[in-house]
């Protein structure tokens, strides 16, 4: 039964719902926010929203923690000179959040903290305020890569800051 909830959630979830969630000036005040926490840190954050995943993902019975690491492969969010590279992914058909980082940052900040920014995110998101969650969720990431990686001036930026709808 689950499987069939979960299914017709991804077979209803077209592009207007997306926009709707993520319009332009949710994903342009998303780039801003990338941009002004890379300022503060060494790291490098990437965000995807997904709509929803294939028939043949849904019959794999994927789950939202193996797509973002899957994306996390796909994007090269790993290929950071100190593997310092963050994913924030949203599955939007099956409201979930997650964050995943590469080695160097996860070590320092662990899975619970990560666990505990997607929650408030996805508390925003479930109260609508997809602009006020996601930015308040980069801002949190940029608070730990900050303490673990902070800036010294002149980083590159080795990641685009441009959110990615899929």
């Amino acid at each position: 039964m689950e499987f069939v909830k979960r299914f017709f959630r991804h077979v209803w979830m077209s592009p207007i719902q997306v926009r709707r969630c993520f319009p332009q000036t949710t994903l342009d005040a998303i780039k801003q926010a990338v941009a002004a926490g890379e300022k503060t840190h060494r790291g490098q954050v990437r965000f995807v929203v997904e709509a929803e995943l294939t028939t043949g993902q849904l019959w794999a019975d994927l789950g939202s923690r193996q797509r973002a690491i899957d994306v996390f492969s796909m994007l090269r969010v790993w290929d950071t000179e100190e593997n310092n590279g963050v994913l924030v992914y949203v599955l939007l058909a099956d409201h979930k959040v997650e964050i995943v980082a590469d080695r160097g940052i996860h070590r320092e900040v662990g899975e619970e903290r990560w666990r505990a920014i997607c929650k408030e995110i996805e508390l925003r998101y479930r109260k609508g305020d997809f602009l006020g969650g996601s930015v308040i969720g980069i801002d949190k990431i940029s608070a730990e890569l900050a303490h673990a990686f902070p800036a010294r001036g002149g980083e590159k930026n080795e990641q685009p800051d441009q959110p990615v709808v899929m």
